[in-house]
């Protein structure tokens, strides 16, 4: 394959990402919206709920297989409860403080990643990349700080969010290769469905305020559909974008979204960063960033040495 042939099936790859990085903040924009009607833990199932109804027709155009085995669904039941747990952790932390402070402390989960490969599966972490993630983390604390002030303890809930998309990206790693990205996204938002309304039906009149279901009203029915759609949109692209180019070529560029959430955040809230916020995000992306740049090298290196394909 020559550059040019190479460039050009890598370009619908990187603006697939880009498409990704102006819609995901779309999502959580919606479900801020909704937070000052409908409970967190109802927003939540709303988005396991209209994802699955939306990616239906999709993999059913496809012509995708939807028959799981027992250990997939074992699999794709833990992945769905990761992903409850990470979209109640960063609704809640959005119904509090600005989006992109939630967002910049959701991007932790790279470094994460790192220190549970490690401990979890024994890969090799060297210590310049141990430095990367304390940097990291401390970038983290920088925007946790005056949120923690500002806003209580509702601050840690993104950080509880990143750790378990951590471990979201850890299960879906486990079931990659055997499994359409759709199907995985269909599945995914059924059980989801399945874990999340037994839950709102239970909560029904308890007065418990994160979870006890309300009815929309008006534009809340909007910001409702909004998550779903939103959260399917935007990561079909993202699979979609993995097609056409490395994960290693699109990594840096997630870390764009922080521009369209800030942006976001100012037209529709009239948030924006502070000095120490920008400073922590900084930190961040660097770090991030550093550590993506090192996963390539060390991905080249163990390359290099095999031998030839014959």
């Amino acid at each position: 394959m020559t550059q040019n042939q190479t460039e050009n099936r890598i370009l619908p790859g990187i603006l697939l990402m880009l498409a990704f990085c102006v819609l995901a903040p779309l999502l959580d924009t919606a479900s801020k919206l909704a937070t000052d009607l409908i409970p967190v833990g109802q927003i939540t199932a709303a988005r396991f709920v209209v994802q699955g109804a939306l990616m239906l027709p999709i993999a059913l155009w496809m012509r995708l297989p939807l028959r799981i085995g027992g250990k997939t669904a074992a699999l794709i039941t833990l992945r769905a409860t990761f992903l409850i747990a990470s979209t109640y952790g960063f609704v809640a932390g959005v119904q509090v403080m600005p989006i992109a402070d939630a967002l910049a402390i959701v991007f932790i989960e790279p470094f994460i990643l790192l220190i549970l490969g490690f401990f979890l599966f024994g890969n090799p972490v060297g210590p310049r990349r141990i430095a990367a993630s304390i940097v990291g983390f401390a970038g983290a604390l920088l925007v946790i700080q005056p949120s923690l002030m500002n806003y209580g303890t509702a601050a840690l809930y993104p950080l509880i969010s990143a750790f378990c998309f951590a471990f979201y990206m850890l299960v879906t790693q486990a079931i990659a290769t055997g499994m359409h990205p759709v199907t995985q996204q269909l599945h995914t938002s059924i059980f989801g469905s399945i874990l999340c309304l037994p839950v709102m039906i239970w909560a029904n009149g308890t007065g418990i305020t994160e979870l006890d279901p309300v009815m929309p009203q008006g534009l809340h029915w909007l910001w409702l559909f909004g998550v779903g759609f939103w959260a399917a949109a935007s990561h079909l692209c993202m699979t979609i974008a993995l097609k056409y180019a490395p994960a290693s070529t699109l990594a840096p560029l997630h870390y764009l979204e922080i521009v369209t959430a800030v942006a976001l955040g100012y037209l529709v809230f009239g948030d924006f960063p502070n000095v120490l916020t920008w400073a922590g995000i900084a930190i961040i992306v660097a770090s991030g960033l550093y550590i993506i740049n090192r996963e390539r090298a060390t991905l080249h290196q163990a390359r290099s040495v095999l031998p030839e394909e014959i």
